[in-house]
């Protein structure tokens, strides 16, 4: 019976096809492949030069803004079809943010993907490879993974995320406890900066491939309250994400992660922002975390900061304190407004007789100098420490 109807069914649909009018079919797909493909812009060179174009027919006036420091417009060239076009460069190998100005108003590239994102959208993205590979440019090493997680904020009572970086390692070896760095971004980023803009698993690869660094475990919280960067900043916002810190985020990674829960197996670090919640939080509770540090922050920079108005008595006893912190490192970059505070800053704890590093990098308030001051920081974090 199976059969009969399965064969009715085969000379039933032959009898409809049959009688079935042909649609007027003249679609194509040959032309994808007759021609040269177009070259994707930005257009990176062997040599470290790079050609931007833009479609712009109507404006009267296009500028390209290269770079996140100290930037200087640069005219774009109009040919007769309305493209915009310029070649920069040669620049050195490393990751640049750039936009377009079209009479006066900035926009990202639309035919490039690459984002600089945070709080807003600041630019676009194009990359420029080193030979040998940049230091955060992703190699031949063997890979982590990154998990992105969410959490109910107990002080701030709504959900937030964080993105939790696991060495290759952590798989390798199920019995181990890994040493975590908890990771802060800046005023106008999130908790996926420093995985997009900072790299920071990138640099952690690299460097254990090299065995230069300690495998360990990258926990990046958003810290921001509100928004604004004064909600990272202020008496009240960092308050709100000290508790958030130690009561939600920490237990979270602890009881979901392999992780140790000995103090010399924490580290606190940050940018900016940051930087200031990752020196003042590091030092309120060395009880917790054994190495800070600390890159550019405004707030520690600033010429009326007065670090025992925000750490009341922590420094009464300074040789407690040199006993309990592994490392305090106080980074900036030179041609950061801010260097001459961070300089000041670390001159006035020596002299207080508190053991801290002070760290120049070459460049201004930009990610250039964030990605190098981490590195170097992994690379000094969790190791035996230097008496």
């Amino acid at each position: 019976m199976k059969n009969q109807l399965w064969v009715a069914g085969v000379f039933l649909a032959l009898v409809m096809g049959a009688g079935a009018e042909q649609r007027p079919n003249d679609y194509s797909v040959k032309a994808w492949f007759a021609s040269k493909p177009e070259p994707h812009y930005p257009l990176v060179h062997a040599d470290g030069r790079i050609d931007f174009r833009l479609k712009a027919p109507t404006a009267p006036h296009v500028d390209l803004l290269f770079g996140e420091w100290d930037v200087k417009p640069q005219p774009m060239i109009r040919n007769d079809q309305g493209e915009w076009s310029l070649t920069v460069g040669p620049v050195a190998a490393e990751i640049y943010c750039y936009t377009f100005s079209i009479d006066g108003n900035r926009t990202i590239d639309l035919g490039n993907p690459a984002v600089k994102a945070g709080t807003e959208v600041y630019g676009s993205v194009v990359e420029v490879p080193g030979s040998p590979p940049r230091f955060d440019e992703v190699q031949g090493s063997v890979h982590g993974v990154t998990q992105i997680l969410e959490y109910q904020s107990t002080p701030l009572q709504r959900l937030r995320g964080l993105y939790v970086y696991l060495p290759p390692e952590y798989e390798v070896d199920p019995e181990r406890r890994f040493p975590v760095l908890y990771l802060r971004h800046g005023g106008g980023d999130n908790e996926a900066s420093w995985t997009r803009d900072g790299r920071a698993g990138v640099i952690l690869e690299n460097l254990l491939s090299r065995q230069l660094a300690v495998p360990m475990v990258i926990v990046m919280t958003n810290g921001l309250t509100d928004g604004s960067w004064a909600g990272g900043s202020s008496p009240e916002g960092m308050a709100l994400l000290e508790r958030e810190l130690l009561e939600d985020v920490i237990p979270l990674v602890e009881k979901r992660f392999r992780v140790s829960v000995d103090r010399t197996d924490r580290a606190i670090a940050g940018l900016s922002m940051g930087g200031g919640q990752a020196f003042i939080m590091g030092l309120r509770h060395l009880e917790r975390f054994a190495w800070i540090g600390e890159f550019s922050a405004g707030l520690l920079s600033a010429a009326d900061f007065d670090v025992d108005q925000h750490l009341p008595g922590i420094l009464a006893d300074v040789p407690a304190v040199n006993q309990k912190q592994r490392l305090l490192w106080l980074g900036c970059g030179d041609a950061d407004p801010r260097y001459n505070g961070y300089r000041n800053l670390a001159d006035r704890l020596a002299q207080r007789g508190l053991k801290v590093e002070a760290h120049d990098s070459v460049g201004g308030h930009e990610w250039k100098v964030w990605r190098h001051q981490l590195h170097d920081f992994m690379k000094e974090i969790f190791q035996p420490v230097k008496r």
